[in-house]
C-alpha cells in the first residue's frame, strides 16, 4: 500500500428518482433521513445495509432511514440535486468526497470513530488540514475480476499476464475453448468506461500524466489504449449480448463460468456468488504496455453528511452506527473490500487468495483512478460513450479520441 496515490422530462425524471423524504426533525416527533446509497436495487450489499439500518431504527424509535437505490445516472443526478440546493441528508460520494463534494459535506475528522481512519486513504480523502468528509466503508482495491476455475482449465496463470501481449494471447485461448474472454455491459454503461479508466490509470508515462494535469491530452497514448479494445471487438472477444447485458447478467456469467474476465470493482463478486455460491472467483492486476502490472483504487464506498441537513446530528449518529466495528466489518465484507477503518475486519471470503497474492505483499503499485486525478470533472460520460462506441464498432479509436480531447479541452 505504500504506492497508494491517488429534453426537461428526462431531467425531471432523474430528479424525482433521487428525491428523498428528508422532513426535518425540529419538532422532536420523528426524523426521516434520506440516504442515497449508490447500491443497485438488486445489489446484495444493499440488503446488508438494510439489515444494519433496520437494527438502528429498532434502537431509535421515531427515526426512519430511507435507503434509496441507485439509478444508472447517479453522478449526474447528484449534480442536479446539489445545484438546486436539494441535497440528500447522506449520500455516497463515489470517489469524490474531497475533490468534488467537500464544500457540501460536514467534516468528519472530529467524530468519535475518526481515530480509526485508515491512513492509506489519506491521499484520496484528506485535505491539507487533515479533514475528511465521508465515512470510508471500504478501501477500494480493484483489478480485473476473473473466474479462477475457467482460467485453470485453460492453463492460464493470471499472475503471468503482465503485459497486453500475454493478456491478449490468453483471450484467444479462451475464445478457442468456447469461453467468452471479456464481458462488459452497454446497458449498465459504466462497465465500458471502467475498461478505459482502469487501463489508463497505469498505462501512460509519468510525463503524460503530468501533461494531463497541465492541459495536454496525450492523444497517441489514449489511441493506443482504445486500439487494444478495438482489437478485442474485431476478434469477437467481447460478450455477444454486450448491448443488452446488465450487471446481473455479468455476475451470472462469471458465476457459471461462461466468461473469464470483467473490468470491474470487487462488488460484482457478491452478485456472482448469489447465482453460484461455489464459484471460485478472484481479481488480478491490470497489465500494462511495459509489462509492469498494477492495481487501481482509492476511496471506495463512502458516505458523507450534508453540512446543512436539518437532521445533521441524527445523520451523524446513524453514520457512527455504521462505523461500529461489527457493522462496518459486515458491510465491507459484503462489498468484498478491506475496511476503511482500522478497528474493523472483513472476511474477504473467496477473494482472500487474490488479496494475499497481489495486495498484502505491497509489491504492486496501487494507482488512483485515471479520471479522478488526471481528467476534468464531467468527462466521465464522454469516456463511457466513446469506449462504448469502440466496443460496438460504431467508432474508430481515432474518432473516440477526438471526442475525448474535445470534451477535455472544453471542460478544462
Amino acid at each position: 500500500m505504500r504506492h497508494f496515490r491517488f429534453g426537461l422530462a428526462a431531467v425531471a425524471a432523474a430528479t424525482i428518482a433521487l428525491t428523498g423524504c428528508s422532513t426535518g426533525g425540529g419538532d422532536g416527533d420523528s426524523v426521516e433521513i434520506e440516504m442515497q446509497t449508490n447500491f443497485g436495487a438488486t445489489d446484495p450489499s444493499l440488503k446488508v445495509l438494510q439489515k444494519i439500518t433496520d437494527a438502528y431504527q429498532d434502537e431509535n424509535p421515531g427515526v426512519k432511514i430511507d435507503l434509496v437505490p441507485s439509478t444508472d445516472t447517479y453522478e449526474a443526478d447528484i449534480k442536479v440535486r446539489l445545484s438546486s440546493n436539494d441535497k440528500p441528508d447522506i449520500w455516497a460520494t463515489h470517489g469524490w468526497s474531497l475533490l468534488r463534494y467537500s464544500e457540501f459535506l460536514e467534516p468528519l475528522d472530529g467524530q468519535p470513530w475518526a481515530e480509526h481512519f485508515n491512513e492509506a486513504l489519506a491521499p484520496a480523502m484528506k485535505n491539507d488540514e487533515g479533514q475528511f468528509f465521508a465515512l470510508p466503508i471500504e478501501t477500494d482495491v480493484a483489478g480485473i475480476v476473473y473466474n479462477r476455475t475457467v482460467l485453470e482449465e485453460a492453463g492460464i496463470d493470471p499472475a503471468s499476464l503482465t503485459d497486453w501481449t500475454a493478456f491478449e494471447a490468453a483471450l484467444k485461448t479462451l475464445k478457442d475453448a468456447g469461453i467468452v474472454p471479456v464481458s462488459s455491459s452497454g446497458k449498465d454503461s459504466w462497465f465500458a468506461g471502467n475498461i478505459t479508466d482502469f487501463i489508463g490509470s497505469g498505462d501512460f508515462s509519468e510525463e503524460s500524466y503530468e501533461g494531463f494535469k497541465d492541459g495536454e491530452f496525450d492523444e497517441q497514448g489514449y489511441t493506443r489504449i482504445l486500439e487494444h479494445i478495438a482489437s478485442w471487438q474485431k476478434q469477437g472477444w467481447f460478450n455477444p449480448d454486450y448491448s443488452s447485458a446488465t450487471t446481473d447478467d455479468l455476475g451470472r456469467a462469471l458465476a457459471e463460468g461462461t466468461t473469464a474476465f470483467v473490468f470491474v470493482q470487487n462488488y460484482l463478486v457478491a452478485t456472482a456468488l448469489g447465482f453460484n455460491p461455489d464459484a471460485d472467483l478472484g481479481y488480478m492486476p491490470i497489465p500494462s504496455e511495459n509489462g509492469e502490472p498494477f492495481l487501481v483504487g482509492g476511496e471506495g464506498r463512502a458516505y458523507g453528511v450534508a453540512k446543512d441537513s436539518p437532521d445533521k446530528e441524527q445523520a451523524l449518529d446513524y453514520l457512527a452506527y455504521l462505523a461500529e466495528p461489527e457493522n462496518l466489518s459486515e458491510l465491507a465484507g459484503s462489498i468484498g473490500g478491506i475496511p476503511g477503518l482500522t478497528n474493523a475486519e472483513s472476511d474477504l471470503g473467496v477473494l482472500t487468495e487474490s488479496y494475499e497474492t497481489f495486495v498484502a505483499p505491497g509489491e504492486l503499485p496501487l494507482k488512483p483512478y485515471f479520471d479522478r486525478v488526471y481528467l476534468p470533472n464531467g468527462i466521465w460520460d464522454t469516456m463511457v460513450t466513446t469506449t462504448d462506441g469502440v466496443i460496438t464498432g460504431q467508432m474508430t479509436p481515432e474518432e473516440a479520441v477526438s471526442q475525448m480531447k474535445s470534451a477535455y479541452d472544453s471542460l478544462r
